[in-house]
């Protein structure tokens, strides 16, 4: 697969449609389930929810602060409000409130982050999202999940909605292929190991995950044996994993469809630099303002394609091998 468009012999799935179906699913047993969002309810796909609840839909306008301030109000008045907008919107212009209103209070807040990282690509980066997961790592007491497909949609609202306390969802905008496994647990740190490989550890998130896979494949055809964690909380992150796979493997490689001053790969790599430190190659968005195109075209630009994860595995083994006969000689 290559940028945000799989093989054609690969069924694909909108995670935004099964974030509104879970949330329905859950309101139609659960009275105290409400939605909150700004003015978005046709782009976080709640237009079937306010029409079988439409006293449970609160639109408060393009008002981002009120957004998350309303959502507390809510959740001390005993509900359980899933506050949703565009990723960009939600995570830079209300940060405050979500830092003050709903985690410093550790109120039961799910933010639902829609169509985050470069999914708005001809937009500009005005409408990209990759700086939320480096603000929202930043504020104490936040859950931070990143579901991959359809699956762990669905479980990381259920999970969010008994979750005692703040979650940021990040909810792609991209159709991704199905990756979890059957059956597979959904807990707040702990990741799923979906391939085996002693040579270099892929640590991938959302969008990611399935082209990581790709990687992989690509990858053990020439004889390089690649384990792909799909990571999922970035928030609290899976301690044990991470520093199982750099006892065990000779490196690790991040891939998130972010900036990679402060998410995942920033929680990894400050991770192992104070436990078992090992090699690394962080992909993402090198701290700068993508150019206006495509999402495609900015995934391919930044490296966050299968093809990319690949050569970063195959870099990363060769600066190994390179250290290695140095230290030799």
């Amino acid at each position: 697969m290559t940028a945000d468009v799989a093989s054609e012999t690969v069924q694909t799935h909108d995670c935004r449609q099964a974030f509104a179906d879970e949330l329905i699913a859950l309101a139609a047993v659960d009275e105290r389930i409400v939605a909150v969002c700004n003015d978005s309810v046709g782009s976080s796909n709640l237009v079937r929810f306010r029409e079988l609840f439409p006293d449970r839909l609160i639109n408060v306008g393009i008002a981002e602060q009120d957004l998350v301030g309303v959502g507390a109000g809510l959740a001390i008045g005993g509900f359980i409000p899933f506050v949703s907008a565009a990723g960009p919107f939600l995570t830079g212009r209300a940060t405050e409130q979500i830092k003050t209103d709903a985690a410093y209070n550790g109120l039961p807040v799910v933010l639902c982050g829609q169509s985050p990282g470069l999914a708005y690509g001809e937009l500009g980066p005005t409408h990209h999202s990759v700086e939320d997961l480096s603000w929202m790592r930043a504020i104490a007491d936040l859950a931070i999940a990143v579901p991959a497909d359809p699956a762990q949609t669905r479980a990381a609202v259920r999970w969010a909605a008994a979750h005692d306390g703040p979650t940021y969802l990040r909810i792609p905008r991209f159709k991704v292929p199905s990756v979890t496994p059957q059956d597979a647990p959904f807990e707040a740190g702990r990741s799923i190991q979906l391939t085996n490989g002693g040579d270099i550890t892929v640590i991938a998130i959302g969008t990611m995950v399935s082209r990581a896979l790709s990687a992989a494949e690509t990858l053990r055809a020439e004889g390089i044996g690649v384990r792909v964690l799909n990571m999922t909380f970035v928030e609290p992150l899976d301690v044990e994993a991470v520093l199982r796979a750099a006892r065990e493997t000779r490196g690790i490689v991040t891939a998130e469809e972010a900036t990679t001053t402060g998410g995942l790969g920033a929680a990894v790599a400050g991770l192992v630099a104070q436990n078992h430190p090992v090699r690394m190659r962080i992909l993402g968005v090198q701290r700068e303002f993508a150019p206006t195109g495509s999402a495609a075209f900015l995934l391919e630009h930044f490296g966050l394609t299968a093809d990319g994860i690949a050569s970063a595995v195959r870099e990363l083994l060769a600066s190994g091998d390179r250290d290695g006969a140095h230290e030799r000689g």
